[in-house]
């Protein structure tokens, strides 16, 4: 009979077993070092490092008081949608039909053989059009849900490279496997957050059933209707999961003992995450045009 492995240690008690885990730096700790977050528990390493980033604000009898911290990223996110939005739909004359008549979205959207002919630029600038509103709103309100509680648990960096890694997965995958057809969409950054809060509830230990759902009712839904980038949506999926993956959970494999250590790996791993839909994408572009 094989040997069961030793259970993990706290960090800063390396006496005691533990079962918990930071969901900032993803290190094992004890009851006694961690503290509630918003979501999930933090290391006082990591909430002594939040506090030397971020400056105290004075109450009004002059003492002071930690920061609240707000999903900011997220609502820029949001904001900068609405805002291309808008212009496409001034440029198209329709708030309805905005992509007809629309020069952003025409230089915008994802097409495998501009990409092939060096317009990198629509890789990251398609996921920020929509083709009309709905297909906005949809896509913001998903954001809005997912987004919050994912920058809280990653923090404002990390939580936004994870979205930019998820875009560059959607637009990987339509240009190995949809390259024929014009892309747009926040959609496969949405998906990449599916990934992440499933990872993030993972790394809690709570139950991810009802993500998992979520997943495979929008799978399935992409697979029934039309016009919907199904390989888009699983690129972003994808993208996104394994970054996450990265950030949280690579570093306790890895028997990471600091909280400087354990960031440095997880950008690590978003960047290998990175490099590897670039790659992608190269490929997809250069097979467009074979």
């Amino acid at each position: 009979m094989n040997p069961q492995p030793p259970a993990p240690t706290c960090v800063r008690h390396p006496n005691r077993p533990t079962g918990l885990a930071c969901t900032r730096c993803g290190r094992p700790s004890c009851a006694e070092c961690l503290r509630p977050a918003a979501v999930g528990q933090h290391c006082v390493d990591c909430l002594r490092a939040d506090q030397r980033d971020v400056a105290p604000v004075r109450t009004v009898s002059g003492a002071a008081a930690p920061r609240m911290s707000a999903p900011y990223v997220t609502y820029a996110l949001i904001a900068i949608n609405v805002v291309i939005y808008a212009i496409t739909a001034a440029q198209a004359k329709s708030l309805m039909d905005n992509q007809r008549g629309s020069a952003l979205f025409f230089d915008w959207v994802l097409f495998a053989p501009a990409v092939a002919d060096g317009e990198w630029w629509r890789v990251l600038g398609s996921g920020f059009l929509h083709y009309g509103p709905i297909h906005l709103l949809l896509n913001m309100f998903a954001l809005y849900v997912v987004g919050r509680d994912a920058e809280l648990v990653l923090g404002r960096l990390r939580y936004l490279a994870v979205y930019l890694v998820s875009l560059l997965g959607g637009s990987a995958g339509v240009l190995l496997l949809a390259q024929n057809s014009l892309t747009a969409g926040a959609s496969g950054a949405v998906y990449g957050l599916f990934g992440a809060i499933t990872i993030i509830l993972l790394r809690l230990r709570q139950n991810p059933n009802q993500m998992l759902i979520i997943i495979g009712i929008n799978v399935f839904i992409s697979l029934s209707l039309p016009g919907i980038s199904l390989w888009g949506h699983l690129g972003g999926l994808a993208a996104g999961t394994v970054a996450t993956l990265g950030i949280l959970f690579l570093p306790g494999w890895l028997r990471v003992r600091t909280p400087q250590a354990a960031r440095t790996v997880g950008w690590i791993a978003v960047a290998l995450v990175a490099f590897a839909a670039l790659g992608l994408v190269a490929v997809g572009a250069i097979t467009s045009t074979a």
